[in-house]
């Protein structure tokens, strides 16, 4: 293969079960979707746990299909000249990356991801931690397996370099840059524990690397491919609008909350009262032109307000969902009409701002997904009843994190480890150098994460029940040893 973007990492020799298309993108494609890392992904949160809601919710699964139907959309409506310029935008290259941006998530969504990241870092000695964006790499580079090696799924370097939100390690040289590109820098509790976001392990890095050989000189080693950049962009409209479908049909986005909130601003604006209702919108005016200045603009986003509020509460939030097929229209209704408002604003910019990409949202359109998102931080995330339910997970998976890694420990179970954890144990004691000071340890401590978040919500609570002694059932489907 002369295309350098269509070159796999291990030659095309090795071939999938499944590899029927004569595209080598659309290969790709069949390849994630074939996965059983992509089939997993029906059982794990998006924002509601898709088995605690008791109405159909999006999980990660149906995140991604609808993310890869909004990145097809906006790749057709991509600059074709520039994006030739930039190393190219082929839409069988961004629906793949797409498809395959979420396989990394744990259970219980952005919790799991927090609590696997402490423990990574804290309790297993991985100066790595943990975080989705690169465990979404490793598992297509690493850690799924095809044929007779550990090769991942084999993707073209165009597909691994589009899965790339944050093109950079933990430690990479992206996080000193002033200002450094977004999810570069560091949490703000930990200035010294390297970017909060990035998008592969140090395991991976030459891989990643090769994967973005074909950019070099075209895009900055920092910036994302304009198929990243396209992939980013539908999975932040996606967020906005679809998880706004689920907060509204199980009822806890309630009109009047939000109503207060947003027409309190608009009748004080900057003068609004921090500690009182409108405040915390004024506090995320404030962020915005604190981080994102580049595109901060106070007309534009007190236009954002007034529409969120015509049309989000005025509109959809105006009745309670009741599951009725009039319901369900108003629910699709608003979800088409923001997603092609959003999808046709899609910009092509040849010299983006440090925290953008070459594919954006127009200003206007920019501030409203601002908006979406901040009406369900504030009125859904913070809730304490989810903070409670979220707290029981947080436990939950740092127990299974603990009771794995002393059976591991174990030296009289040695035998009887599953054999997909003893494959991961020895995946990645390969994969350290050398003969270091507690390298099985680490070892072990990356296999189990590796392990624990490939599991799917219902699967991690029925691995504990089992190794907490409460599974009166010996035999069951909960999950495979």
């Amino acid at each position: 293969m002369d295309d350098p973007r269509a070159q796999r990492l291990f030659g095309d020799s090795l071939v999938a079960p499944g590899d029927l298309a004569s595209s080598p993108f659309r290969v790709d494609r069949d390849r994630i979707v074939s996965s059983p890392f992509f089939a997993r992904l029906a059982g794990v949160t998006q924002v509601i746990s898709p088995g605690g809601a008791g109405l159909l919710v999006h999980n990660r699964m149906t995140h991604s299909l609808k993310v890869a139907q909004v990145a097809r959309a906006i790749a057709d409506r991509v600059d074709a000249s520039l994006a030739d310029k930039l190393g190219g935008c082929d839409p069988d290259v961004v629906e793949a990356a797409a498809l395959a941006h979420d396989l990394g998530h744990p259970p219980f969504g952005h919790l799991g991801e927090r609590v696997l990241d402490r423990l990574a870092r804290h309790r297993l000695g991985l100066d790595d931690g943990f975080e989705g964006n690169a465990q979404s790499y490793r598992i297509v580079t690493s850690t799924e397996i095809r044929g007779q090696a550990t090769i991942g799924l084999n993707l073209t370097n165009a597909v691994r370099a589009a899965i790339l939100k944050y093109p950079w390690t933990r430690r990479g040289r992206a996080r000193l840059m002033d200002p450094p590109p977004r999810g570069a820098a560091p949490p703000a509790d930990d200035p010294s524990g390297g970017s909060l976001k990035f998008g592969a392990y140090s395991t991976e890095a030459n891989d990643m690397l090769a994967a973005r050989a074909p950019f070099a000189g075209r895009v900055a080693d920092w910036q994302q491919t304009v198929e990243a950049s396209v992939m980013d962009t539908a999975d932040d409209i996606a967020y906005a609008i679809h998880d706004l479908e689920d907060v509204h049909r199980v009822g806890v986005l309630q009109q009047g909350a939000v109503a207060t909130e947003l027409m309190a601003w608009q009748r004080w604006g900057p003068d609004t009262d921090l500690t009182r209702s409108g405040g915390a919108i004024e506090s995320l005016r404030r962020q915005l032109h604190r981080k994102d200045a580049w595109m901060a603009d106070d007309e534009a986003f007190a236009a954002a307000v007034e529409l969120v509020r015509a049309e989000l509460v005025d509109g959809l939030l105006a009745r309670p969902f009741d599951g009725s097929l009039e319901a369900e229209a108003r629910v699709a209704a608003f979800s088409a009409t923001w997603t092609r408002r959003l999808v046709e604003s899609c910009e092509t910019i040849a010299d983006p701002a440090v925290r953008s990409g070459h594919v954006q949202l127009a200003t206007a359109q920019w501030h409203e997904v601002q908006i979406l998102k901040f009406v369900q931080n504030r009125f859904v995330l913070a809730r304490p009843d989810l903070a409670l339910h979220q707290r029981g997970q947080g436990r939950l998976l740092a127990s299974l994190v603990e009771a794995l890694t002393a059976w591991l420990e174990d030296p009289d179970e040695e035998q009887r480890i599953p054999r997909r954890l003893q494959d991961l144990v020895e995946l990645a004691d390969a994969e350290l150098p050398g003969d270091t000071p507690g390298r099985l340890r680490r070892a072990r401590g990356r296999a189990v994460i590796d392990f624990v978040a490939g599991l799917t919500d219902q699967q991690a609570v029925g691995l504990m029940e089992a190794l907490g002694g409460r599974s009166r059932q010996l035999w069951t489907d909960a999950f495979v040893l």
